[in-house]
């Protein structure tokens, strides 16, 4: 996926916060632009999708998930084209209400190419687990 180009913008944080942004920066090896433009894109995404959260992904990539569950945005999606579009389906097959459902596929149709990067990170690092259990299986024969 190509990188965003920055814009420069100046803003005023209180010292708790910059303080708080320098220590999380600094453990997590990041520099304090990129925590803090990672952290305010994903806070405008979930406030305008509020049952959306993010987590660190076995890749390292942070991805979308259906808060309340285990399932990334990308499993609701490809289970819902699973089902030929059927949101009623999905919801009968997670066993979840329709407004999480909805939920999950507004943020997909927002965010499509992120959802799609992250199906596909998913099927690169199950191929690759995949192929790690398949070498270890003549070890145990």
């Amino acid at each position: 996926m190509e990188k965003e180009r920055s814009v420069r913008r100046s803003f005023r944080l209180s010292r708790s916060t910059a303080e708080l942004l320098d220590l999380e920066a600094e453990s997590a090896g990041s520099s304090r632009n990129a925590l803090a433009d990672r952290l305010l894109g994903e806070a405008l995404r979930q406030e305008h999708h509020p049952l959306i959260r993010f987590v660190q992904g076995a890749s390292g990539r942070r991805q979308a998930l259906l808060a309340g569950t285990r399932l990334h945005v990308y499993q609701v999606a490809a289970t819902c084209e699973a089902h030929h579009g059927s949101v009623d389906e999905t919801a009968a097959y997670f066993d979840l209400p329709l407004t999480s459902i909805r939920a999950a596929l507004a943020y997909a149709a927002d965010f499509g190419s992120d959802v799609a990067a992250d199906r596909a990170t998913a099927e690169l690092v199950a191929a690759s687990e995949r192929r790690r259990w398949g070498r270890r299986q003549p070890a145990r024969a």
